[in-house]
């Protein structure tokens, strides 16, 4: 993860099917460059967290307009929330209000990362990391909020970002993590569950909706 440099990983012999399977990890030198390698059918993807770049401006806007289609036809939600709230086509406004920097009344710092496959060059997701909880984001929200783009759902590739998430969360020092989703999202529950997380309780949301709560050590 990092700053969406190349990060000079080595090709393993033979074809890309032939790279280790699912949930193998690459540190480059050190844990602040890990790539995860899945295998989602008979290929295996490199996938690494990078910061936003100009050179992902038109891919993000792609992303983005692929994803708000899909909340309008579908009213999915809007998750992270954090790549929606500013106009992307005004590239130098939406880079500098991507993340906050300082806290605010009802704000915290937060890190804003966006899961690439290498092999594509393709944007897949996004996931923002909070890096502290206020009252609000104790009860409804957490440390972490991901999403991953509809045309790239149900193949594994949530579960992935989070466990890269988990590694940024332990550079900010953050070792039990609040993650928290609809209960009728299975496919949240199951990334969340597949990472640690361990159910504390449920409760009805601000929209009505029963909100589950889990918390992963790290």
């Amino acid at each position: 993860a990092g700053d969406g440099r190349d990060t000079g990983r080595h090709e393993f012999p033979g074809h890309r099917g032939q790279r280790p399977g699912h949930g193998f990890r690459r540190a480059s030198g050190s844990i602040l460059d890990i790539e995860i390698y899945l295998k989602v059918g008979e290929e295996t993807m490199a996938l690494k967290l990078i910061n936003f770049t100009k050179k992902y401006e038109k891919q993000l806007c792609e992303m983005i307009e692929e994803w708000k289609l899909d909340q309008e036809i579908h009213h999915t939600n809007h998750s992270p929330w954090a790549i929606f709230r500013n106009d992307c086509h005004n590239f130098d406004e939406y880079l500098e209000h991507l993340e906050v920097k300082e806290a605010t009344d009802d704000r915290v710092p937060d890190s804003v990362f966006f899961l690439l496959d290498e092999d594509r060059d393709r944007l897949l997701g996004a996931v923002n990391i909070r890096h502290d909880l206020n009252d609000s984001l104790l009860q409804e929200g957490g440390h972490i909020g991901d999403g991953i783009r509809p045309s790239e759902r149900r193949k594994g590739y949530a579960t992935e970002m989070i466990r890269l998430a988990l590694v940024e969360c332990k550079k900010l020092g953050i070792d039990q993590v609040l993650m928290t989703c609809d209960k009728d999202n299975i496919g949240s529950v199951k990334s969340i569950v597949k990472n640690g997380g361990i159910l504390e309780n449920e409760f009805v949301n601000s929209e009505g909706n029963i909100e589950q709560r889990y918390w992963i050590s790290i």
